[in-house]
C-alpha cells in the first residue's frame, strides 16, 4: 500500500472532525496532496469509525484515475481537485456540514471577513450557487470561484469548504469560519429581535441562547 503515513494521517483527521461536530455519519470529505500528481480522499459512503488508510484512495490529480484504495473515492473528489489544481500551494482541502457556518451558507449572502480572521481566511467568503452534490455542474461552479487569497467557501444549501497549505491550516480556517459565523448570525438575531413582536422576539432570543451554549459546548 502506497502512502500510508499520508493515508493513516486523513483517518485520523476525519476522526477529529468528527469529535467537532463537523462530520457526522458520512457527510464531509477530505483531500490530502500527496506529491504534485497525486492526492489522497476519503472514500465514498463509509462511516468515519470503520474507515482505515487502506479504504483512503489515491488518485491522480489530473485525471482523478484511482490508483489505489479499497473503496471508491468520495463523489465530491471533483470539487476538491478544482481548489488543488487552481492553487499548487493548497495541501488540503475539507468539505464539511459545520452547524453554524452551514446555517449562515443558505443566507446565500458573500461576507466580508473582518481583520481578526483575515489570515486564515481571506478578505471576504464568497458563496458558490447550489449544484447537485457530487456533480461536474458543481466543481465547475466551485471551480471559477476559487481565488488565490481566499481559504473559505460557503456553498448554498451545501455546507463549506475550506483549505490550506497543509491539514492544520485547513482545519484552523475550519474553526475561524465557525466562529465568524457564530458571531454573524448572533448579530443578525439581536437586530431581528430587536424589531419583532413579543412572542418573536422570545422565540429569537432563545435561539441566540441555544447558539451560545453551542459554542460553549
Amino acid at each position: 500500500m502506497k502512502y500510508v503515513n499520508q493515508r493513516e494521517h486523513v483517518v485520523t483527521l476525519c476522526l477529529e472532525l468528527s469529535r467537532r461536530g463537523y462530520f457526522a455519519g458520512t457527510g464531509g470529505n477530505i483531500m490530502l496532496r500527496l506529491d504534485s500528481e497525486h492526492v489522497a480522499v476519503t472514500p465514498s459512503a463509509t462511516d468515519y469509525h470503520t474507515m482505515s488508510a487502506a479504504t483512503v484512495c489515491v488518485l491522480r490529480l489530473g485525471d482523478l484515475h484511482q490508483l489505489d484504495g479499497e473503496a471508491a473515492p468520495s463523489v465530491e473528489s471533483g470539487l476538491h481537485a478544482s481548489v488543488l489544481r487552481a492553487r499548487p500551494e493548497i495541501g488540503c482541502s475539507i468539505h464539511t456540514h459545520q452547524p453554524v457556518a452551514s446555517a449562515l451558507a443558505l443566507l446565500g449572502d458573500e461576507i466580508s471577513v473582518p481583520s481578526r480572521w483575515r489570515p486564515t481566511l481571506g478578505p471576504r467568503i464568497p458563496v458558490v450557487g447550489y449544484a447537485p452534490s457530487g456533480s461536474s455542474w458543481l466543481s465547475s461552479k466551485f471551480g471559477h470561484t476559487v481565488h488565490p487569497d481566499i481559504n473559505a467557501y460557503l456553498m448554498y444549501n451545501h455546507g463549506i469548504l475550506c483549505c490550506g497549505r497543509d491539514s492544520a491550516a485547513a482545519m484552523k480556517a475550519l474553526d475561524d469560519l465557525e466562529a465568524l459565523a457564530r458571531s454573524l448570525l448572533d448579530q443578525r438575531i439581536s437586530q431581528h429581535a430587536a424589531t419583532a413582536t413579543p412572542a418573536q422576539g422570545q422565540a429569537l432570543l432563545r435561539a441566540r441562547s441555544a447558539l451560545n451554549d453551542r459554542s460553549t459546548s
